[in-house]
């Protein structure tokens, strides 16, 4: 069972203790993504989380690297739309040494010109890994094509006109503003000692009394219905069909997971079996739900021959009516329901897991909930639950499309979607 804290100086800390382990993993959970960036820094929020690896007042970038490797632990990070996570799992008798240097990082980042320049060809270079990868450009392109009107649909890495803009001053300004008390959660998970915890947490975070947030309120998101194509001389074509699916907090949320396995979520699912299985025409092909504070989005994936996409996407839009006409039975429902209780129960076997979902719900939605919980919610979820929420996903005019690789240019993508 998870627990809630308060450091002396404001800064939430969930915790778990799960004693039969021998490793334990620390993050912490920054509310700052590429959601609080506007056009003329977008990146800013990942070139920061880059740079805090990149050496402190007292530590290089090598030896921050060398303090986990020398101990057979795990150091790394992450930048999302909503958030920062940066993290380390080691065995619990490290877990001292993972908050010394996960706090020395994230406080005393030196942020040295010569650094940021030569980080600036790193991220140059990342943003080209993924123009070089059509799969991850046109789901890029999906949430820029669907987010159009709206931060969410910004890239995470920026672009290189903006990430070459940056220097130490505009670094050192974001961090002020977004790295502040209100905005950090710390989560551990694992086995350790509950007092040394709070304890070496409360040493280290003692002098940190940033409060600054200077943050706008943003315009909710809304979805654009649009289809989008970008020319690509390979051999594949690139498909990514966005609908709207459900925020965090949504009650639809669960619904659309049932169905979501079922649809396209699995090797078993209706989409895999027809267009792989049945079919041949895909080597990938699958769907996944993506949920943000405010909104959602369902994509549809397959990466085909160029010759076949009228073929797939009307397969495609065969299974969606039939889905809309007939829902799922009740042996779809039942076996959803416990392929999703199975794979979120073997999650909870991993220490790095537990201390992302309790870490990342209570820095975005300031609620967790319990194994029992979680478990509860998705037995809940009825057949009529489940109908409700593929009426409202599946809506022609709330479609959007994006396709990458040999395409026409002038083709009318939507008159192909038809459900």
């Amino acid at each position: 069972m998870f627990k809630k804290y308060t450091l002396s100086n404001g800064v939430r800390l969930v915790a778990e203790k799960i004693p039969y382990v021998k490793s334990v993993t620390l993050g912490f959970w920054i509310e700052a993504g590429s959601i609080h960036e506007e056009t003329n820094n977008n990146g800013i929020t990942h070139f920061v989380e880059h740079m805090l690896f990149k050496g402190t007042d007292k530590r290089s970038a090598r030896e921050i690297a060398e303090s986990f490797d020398s101990i057979g632990g795990q150091l790394n990070a992450f930048t999302s739309k909503e958030c920062t996570c940066f993290y380390a799992k080691v065995l619990d008798t490290h877990l001292s040494i993972a908050i010394d240097v996960l706090t020395d990082m994230l406080f005393h980042s030196s942020f040295n010109p010569g650094e940021i320049e030569k980080e600036k060809s790193v991220v140059l270079e990342e943003i080209n890994m993924y123009e070089d990868s059509p799969e991850d450009l046109a789901h890029e392109l999906l949430s820029k094509t669907v987010f159009k009107h709206h931060k969410l649909g910004m890239p995470v890495l920026g672009t290189g006109e903006t990430v070459t803009s940056f220097d130490r001053r505009k670094l050192v300004s974001f961090i002020e503003e977004h790295y502040s008390i209100e905005n950090i959660v710390v989560s551990v998970a694992g086995n350790f000692d509950e007092d040394q915890l709070i304890e070496q947490l409360e040493e280290k975070f003692n002098h940190f009394t940033n409060r600054k947030s200077t943050r706008k309120v943003e315009n909710n998101p809304s979805f654009n219905a649009e289809g989008i194509t970008r020319y690509k001389d390979i051999e594949q074509l690139h498909i990514c069909l966005g609908l709207e699916g459900a925020s965090l907090t949504s009650r639809d949320l669960y619904p659309l997971l049932i169905m979501n396995n079922i649809f396209g979520g699995s090797m078993s699912s209706r989409l895999f079996q027809n267009i792989r299985e049945d079919k041949g025409l895909a080597y990938s092909v699958f769907s996944y739900p993506s949920s943000y504070k405010e909104i959602g989005l369902l994509t549809v994936y397959a990466g085909i021959n160029p010759s076949q996409l009228d073929e797939v996407l009307k397969l495609i839009n065969y299974e969606i009516r039939n889905l809309k006409k007939d829902g799922l039975t009740k042996d779809e429902l039942h076996k959803s329901k416990e392929q999703l209780k199975g794979s979120y129960m073997l999650g909870l076997e991993s220490t790095s897991s537990r201390m992302s979902a309790i870490g990342k719900s209570e820095l975005l939605i300031n609620r967790i909930y319990s194994p029992k919980e979680i478990l509860e919610k998705i037995d809940q979820v009825t057949l009529s639950d489940v109908r409700e929420v593929i009426d409202k996903v599946f809506v022609v005019e709330k479609s959007a499309l994006a396709v990458v690789g040999k395409v026409e240019q002038d083709k009318d993508l939507m008159s192909l979607l038809d459900y």
